[in-house]
């Protein structure tokens, strides 16, 4: 997850943070008016708070469950304009991603225990995890009729956790930036996004974490509109007969085995910064190194960084230039474009 780095500053920022989509939210804003930016982050919080009670998939009242007990009877739905809009750009990225994203597998993530607050260190029953794999949930078994979804398959469930944070993000710095804010740094649970500079005119500085110690690797200037999303194998998982699994579950087969550590991604700006922030780590964490530079290419990404299973670090050309490192690797590989 990046962490914030400490640096300088030219006034004394309004800071405010919450717990939504069952992570950490931090606001970073600066404003002329300390009441301009508590009304400001205030309206952010209250969003997202609405956000994730209508988008959590496993609360039994929230719109996704009811949208999940509707695709798994083969019912259409009339969904929100938030579902609607989450549903098509994650149908979009799952395409994208040759299927390395998708926010259909919500059954895996279950059959897995990751969709709990606290989870058990247990494996899957095994045909349970051979009949989901073998179904091969995903968005694109949806259709829509006249506006409304319909689903194709039983074990297709809705899990929007791989997208959320960022989509969130992107509707945070909207609403700043029409309440007049134009200098703050946004997190939602590791996924960060700036807005301008610093009243001093220095950029927003962040740190991405060590994926094997609770420190930052590196740090790097983020610059307006730029997104960094971090997915890693540290941040929900177990340990079973000397094996790591995580919550990043791979859509290909069902395994959440950790074949890689970390993977750390930039998004240039634009409307949808914070959304590939979130969704591209993904599947470039299912990909490798091998293969990451061809998915970040489609995702048009401006920067990555990987650490792979040993603790070797790929990392772009143009990304590695602006990285400042606090503990350096053994082992570094400049990789790929861009």
């Amino acid at each position: 997850m990046p962490l914030l780095a400490g640096c300088g500053r030219a006034a004394e920022p309004y800071r405010q943070e919450s717990y939504v989509f069952g992570t950490r939210v931090e606001l970073t804003l600066y404003a002329d008016e300390p009441t301009l930016a508590a009304r400001a982050a205030g309206s952010v919080l209250a969003d997202l708070d609405r956000l994730h009670r209508q988008l959590h998939a496993w609360a039994p009242d929230s719109e996704v469950a009811a949208a999940n007990r509707a695709l798994a009877s083969g019912q259409p739905f009339t969904p929100s304009p938030e579902l609607a809009e989450l549903l098509r750009q994650g149908q979009r990225l799952e395409a994208l991603s040759d299927g390395l994203f998708s926010p259909g597998i919500g059954a895996l993530v279950a059959a897995w225990g990751f969709h709990a607050d606290s989870y058990a260190a247990r494996l899957p029953v095994p045909g349970t995890l051979a009949a989901l794999v073998a179904a091969r949930p995903r968005l694109a078994d949806i259709r829509w009729q006249h506006g409304q979804p319909l689903g194709r398959k039983p074990a297709l469930q809705l899990d929007f956790g791989g997208m959320a944070k960022g989509w969130a993000l992107d509707r945070a710095r909207r609403s700043l930036l029409k309440a007049g804010i134009s200098s703050a740094l946004l997190n939602i649970g590791g996924n960060i996004m700036a807005l301008g500079r610093k009243p001093d005119g220095t950029p927003w500085r962040v740190g991405i974490r060590h994926p094997r110690h609770a420190a930052a690797m590196l740090s790097l200037a983020l610059h307006d509109g730029e997104a960094l999303g971090t997915s890693g194998d540290y941040q929900r998982y177990f340990e079973l007969g000397g094996r790591r699994y995580c919550h990043l579950i791979d859509p290909r087969d069902g395994n959440a085995d950790c074949r890689v550590q970390s993977v750390s991604v930039l998004a240039m700006p634009g409307r949808d910064a914070g959304l590939l922030s979130d969704v591209a780590s993904k599947p470039l964490y299912f990909a490798g190194a091998e293969q990451a530079a061809k998915l970040a290419r489609r995702f048009a990404l401006a920067g990555w960084l990987l650490v792979d299973a040993q603790g070797a670090v790929w990392v772009t050309p143009a990304l590695r230039q602006r990285l400042q490192w606090q503990q350096p690797p053994d082992s570094l590989h400049v990789t790929g474009a861009p």
